[in-house]
């Protein structure tokens, strides 16, 4: 079962982020502030969960929680300040979008910034430990495979209804033919760099 805060007695936040390691696509973010007292042994980090139970479960969360909601940091901005401060700004946009202020920060990694002066703490695996990242992983995962399968009508030659912007080998070769979208990070490695054939050692 999930610990369900760690600064106790304080309206505490918990954030995490979807789609930092892809090719293309915004990256998203999400900030749940949960009852004090709740639990739901339902909930977990979202890689754990299915494809349906983590929709299934993005509903109770809306349901459930204080305050909820997503961030956005498009591929563009990504490019010009880097994928590890936009997945940050990412986490405080979605934190500047709850109704209810937070008293205290709890996100997901080893990396964050500082937020509006309040007590942050980063949590290394914390999907898997804390109760509210746990739910912030799940609806940033959702909210962001509901973007992707939007904008892979736009291009579906990159098949990312299937790989969410993912460097799959399917992904990379669709850029390697097609060239990048509108929506890929072009500070990314698009394509894999081919190894250099290396002449055979003379006898």
């Amino acid at each position: 079962m999930l610990l369900p805060f760690l600064h106790a007695g304080v309206v505490e936040a918990g954030c995490d982020e979807a789609g930092r390691g892809c090719l293309a696509g915004s990256v998203f973010a999400a900030a749940v502030i949960f009852p004090p007292h709740y639990h739901n042994e339902q909930i977990n980090d979202s890689k754990q969960l299915t494809e349906h139970r983590r929709y299934e479960l993005r509903t109770v969360i809306e349901r459930d929680a204080e305050a909820w909601a997503i961030g956005i940091v498009e591929a563009a901005e990504i490019d010009k300040i880097n994928i590890l401060r936009a997945s940050i700004l990412a986490m405080h946009r979605a934190l500047d979008g709850l109704t209810i202020r937070p008293e205290a920060v709890i996100a997901d990694g080893n990396r964050f910034s500082p937020y509006r002066g309040l007590p942050y703490a980063t949590v290394v695996k914390g999907d898997g430990k804390y109760l509210s990242i746990a739910a912030a992983s799940i609806l940033a995962k959702t909210y962001r495979d509901d973007y992707m399968n939007t904008i892979h009508r736009e291009y579906p030659c990159y098949q990312w209804d299937q790989n969410k912007g993912y460097p799959t080998k399917a992904h990379r070769n669709a850029i390697r033919e097609h060239g990048a979208s509108p929506y890929h990070r072009l500070s990314f490695r698009l394509l894999e760099v081919e190894a250099p054939e290396l002449p055979f050692p003379e006898e």
